[in-house]
Parts: structure tokens; C-alpha cells; sequence
């Protein structure tokens, strides 16, 4: 079952033993903290790591301003965008070299290929990544709502251990990474 962000949030606010909530602005103090905290969390894990269901390509546009020094051309990024993994150009999403810089990619090249992190909607989140979700805001949501230390330690500790198994859950949905040019191996001939 897709989760939403209030669905989610929910099930943080439950695993701490508070009231769910129906909507952010439900005027309660769990709706408030949870409608401040949600958005910093979510962008937070998903920009932590490269994961298969939030990473995608696209070409970028080409801005009329050049960057002020070191790269010849700047390129606007998608308003989804979280965090670069690579660029690349020639229908390659990988091998420039580049800069991120004042919301705009900087390179020399006069194409680029960007392959990043984006924000999905919460709908599309796979079960492994929600369990990681409703522990860091469960974690998160300890201090303001239960004003117990102690237990939110505790609660980190196993948002950690969500995020974890998340990550090692996300790792094998990828053929592993392979060295394509190394000249250690060419010189064996």
C-alpha cells in the first residue's frame, strides 16, 4: 500500500505513542511538528544515498550566463533535483568533469547528460524505504512530542539500523559496478 506524507508521519507518531494525525494542519502540536519536520527528513535520506527509485537522467538546458570562471557553460538543474551522481555527454551519463554551483552544473562541455537523485512522490516509495522514513521521523519526532532524551536515542539507533537495511536492500537491485579502463589489467595483456 502507497504511503502519503501524512501516512507516513502517522505511523512515526504512532511508533512514539502519539495521537495520528489527518492532515498537517490539523491544529494539533503532532501535526505542527510533524509538518515542520517531514520535507527536511525525506529530502535528507533521499539525497543521502543514490537510490535505484530515486535516481534518474535527463538532458539539461544550457543557460545564456556563463559561470564567472574555471568552466565555459552553465546548465539549469531539474526542479526535482536533489543531489548529482555523475555527467556525462554523448548520450553517456557519466565522464565530464563539473561543478555544482548557485543551482546551476558547470562544465566545459556543450552538452550534458545528468544522472541524479530526484523527489519522488511519497506514492512511490518501495516498503523498504517507508520502514527507513517512519523510523527517522519517529526518531525525530521523540524530543518535541515525548520530551524523553533517552528514548530518542534509542530511537535513533534503530533509524539507523532502518536506514541500513534500506540501503543493503536498494544495493542489490543494481548489477554491481565493473572497472572498464584499468590500465593494470590492459598492461597484462
Amino acid at each position: 500500500m502507497a504511503l502519503n506524507d501524512t501516512a507516513l508521519c502517522s505511523r512515526a507518531l504512532i511508533r512514539i505513542g502519539a495521537a495520528p494525525i489527518a492532515s498537517f494542519d490539523d491544529g494539533t502540536a503532532e501535526s505542527e511538528i510533524a509538518g515542520a519536520l517531514f520535507a527536511p527528513v525525506r529530502d535528507a535520506l533521499l539525497s543521502a544515498y543514490g537510490w535505484s527509485f530515486a535516481t534518474g537522467q535527463v538532458a539539461l538546458n544550457k543557460l545564456g550566463t556563463p559561470p564567472v570562471a574555471d568552466y565555459a557553460n552553465a546548465f539549469g538543474l531539474p526542479n526535482d533535483f536533489l543531489r548529482a551522481l555523475s555527467a556525462g555527454s554523448g548520450g553517456r551519463g557519466r565522464g565530464l568533469n563539473y561543478r555544482i554551483a548557485r543551482g546551476s552544473l558547470h562544465t566545459n562541455a556543450d552538452e550534458v547528460m545528468l544522472t541524479y537523485i530526484f523527489r519522488p512522490a511519497e506514492e512511490e516509495f518501495p516498503p523498504y524505504f517507508d520502514a527507513a522514513v517512519i523510523a527517522r521521523l519517529a526518531a525525530e519526532f521523540t524530543i518535541p512530542i515525548t520530551e524523553n532524551t533517552s528514548r530518542a536515542e534509542a530511537m535513533f539507533r534503530l533509524a539507523e539500523l532502518e536506514y541500513a537495511r534500506a540501503r543493503q536492500i536498494d544495493a542489490q537491485q543494481d548489477s554491481p559496478g565493473r572497472i572498464e579502463d584499468f590500465s593494470l589489467i590492459n598492461a597484462r595483456g
